[in-house]
């Protein structure tokens, strides 16, 4: 697993999001973009994460940030969850791994006592530039948005 880390240029990017729209990094160019790596839509974890970031949304926005949440659900999938929880901010189908595959964030994990390879949960704090400016790994799935935005005030 090939991660990027802080200072690296992010690879432009395009993937289809819940609707089918084409979403690519290009879209973001001279905004801070908050890109949040999740396993699968709709588990419980997953769930307090992205409602997490729903919720303080205006705090996000205010503090200059754009979202996008990125799984390997299907387009279906992603627009039940997001309808289901009313997200402001689109999810990225990302099927065919472009997307986790230029981040890096596929590969080896254990789950209750199984090793299989999945999406590492990792948020990218992306500056005006397309440079990785934060990783987060240690993601608190429900105080998220803290965790970002108390970083941002240090």
């Amino acid at each position: 697993m090939n991660t990027l880390k802080v200072g690296d240029k992010v690879p432009e990017f395009s993937a289809k999001d819940q609707d089918g729209n084409t979403i690519s990094l290009s879209d973001y160019a001279g905004k801070k973009l908050i890109v949040f790596f999740y396993p699968r839509a709709n588990t419980p974890t997953c769930t307090n994460e992205a409602c997490n970031l729903n919720e303080n949304i205006k705090y996000l926005k205010k503090a200059g940030y754009e979202i996008l949440g990125v799984s390997e659900d299907s387009q279906r999938k992603q627009a039940n969850f997001r309808e289901k929880f009313g997200f402001e901010y689109p999810l990225l189908a990302d099927e065919d791994h472009t997307v986790i595959d230029a981040f890096g964030v596929w590969g080896p994990k254990k789950f209750m006592g199984r090793e299989f390879d999945g999406i590492h949960r990792t948020t990218f704090i992306i500056d005006e530039n397309g440079v990785v400016s934060r990783v987060i790994s240690k993601v608190k799935a429900k105080q998220h948005a803290e965790q970002i935005l108390e970083e941002e005030n240090n």
